[in-house]
């Protein structure tokens, strides 16, 4: 029996979901002994549209990434016409986006994947572009950003949606982090030990990670300007023989980490990471500038949005980890004028992301409007 593949998955789980969905409205109903008056699911469960709409109740999907890759994903039929391709982009990745409002300065090879190249007829981009055409019609979108973040293409959102709403990060408006989540190998501590912002925070999540050799050259990166590190690493094999021992005077790996509380402590002077929206919405609410590496989905678009329009961080120039290019990201983040402007334009940030969830705060009032919305 051959193994399931991913495309698999998502394949098994259309064929289900939808009456799966249905079934579990109605045994809501049933046990409430009251109608469902609205429908919110995640944006890339487009079916739930057809059953609300089938009920007669609004449909709010909810974006969990950031107004960039969404607005995007609504362009989808528009920015494939235009630029005629079929999948391929070789020789036109620094093309850019001039008919697209908000972003006529990004590149062709900064979008998200399933967009305009790669296999666009995998199970995945269907799903993606089948969700790009019909959330326009939702009764309101909502997103994990805030209004203050991205200006620009909130404006662009709102003249195409009926109602978008920024209600995040959620990271900030959900029950704060217990004190007592487990920091089982010590980093905290560790990170008491260290000057201010002179550590390097490295994490990657767990849906991709650098190839073996990035992992080496990130490693060797580290030891030759010997900085301060944390890194969250799993699979140690591919570090340099003896990088554990001529490091472990300033550095630490351990296999998980409890990210957002390490990237709000002082020591940490910057973030390498996957450029995954919820990364980049803990390093803006802590301060902390990125150092991106860009994998698949929206980690293209949000490393663009973190170099060229927030200016709090800088991409790997060439897509890969190399020693020389990780050193002189180091360099150009922790050291120079500019990793200097990066930290005050990522503290502006801060601000105002604080701002946003407090009482009287933007994305306070728009979770409001939600509840208004759900309840009517």
């Amino acid at each position: 029996m051959s193994e399931k593949t991913p495309e698999d998955a998502i394949d098994s789980f259309l064929k289900v979901a939808p009456e799966n969905f249905k079934r579990g409205v109605e045994a809501a109903e049933r046990e409430m002994g009251k109608r469902v008056s609205c429908i919110m699911a995640d944006a890339f469960l487009w079916f739930a549209s057809e059953i609300a709409e089938e009920t007669g109740v609004s449909w709010v999907p909810v974006w969990i990434a950031g107004a960039c890759s969404i607005s995007l994903h609504s362009y989808t039929d528009l920015i494939r016409q235009t630029v005629g391709l079929e999948g391929n982009i070789a020789g036109r990745e620094d093309e850019l986006l001039k008919f697209i409002p908000g972003f006529s300065e990004l590149r062709f090879g900064d979008l998200p994947s399933e967009i305009l190249f790669g296999n666009l007829e995998s199970k995945f981009s269907v799903l993606l572009h089948k969700m790009g055409q019909v959330v326009p019609q939702a009764n309101a979108l909502c997103i994990n950003s805030f209004e203050e973040l991205e200006p620009t293409i909130m404006n662009v959102l709102k003249s195409k949606f009926k109602k978008v709403l920024n209600i995040g990060p959620v990271s900030l408006t959900s029950p704060p982090v217990s004190a007592d989540i487990a920091d089982e190998h010590g980093c905290i501590p560790w990170l008491y030990k260290q000057d201010a912002r002179s550590v390097v925070y490295i994490g990657f999540g767990n849906v991709a990670s650098p190839t073996p050799d990035e992992v080496n050259a990130i490693a060797e990166a580290l030891e030759a300007r010997k900085i301060p590190f944390l890194w969250s690493l799993r699979v140690l094999k591919s570090l340099p023989l003896g990088f554990l021992e001529r490091t472990g005077k300033y550095g630490k790996i351990v296999n998980w980490a409890p990210q957002v509380k390490i990237l709000a402590h002082s020591s940490v002077g910057v973030s390498i990471n996957h450029c995954g929206w919820n990364s980049v919405m803990e390093c803006i609410a802590a301060g902390v500038p990125i150092i991106g590496r860009p994998f698949l989905g929206d980690n293209y678009i949000n490393s663009w949005m973190i170099e060229k329009v927030w200016g709090i961080g800088v991409r790997i120039k060439g897509g890969v980890f190399t020693k020389d290019e990780t050193a002189q990201a180091l360099e150009l983040v922790l050291f120079s004028e500019e990793g200097k402007k990066m930290k005050e334009q990522i503290e502006s940030l801060k601000e105002l992301v604080y701002n946003a969830v407090g009482p009287n705060g933007s994305s306070t009032e728009n979770f409001k409007t939600l509840l208004e919305i759900i309840l009517k």
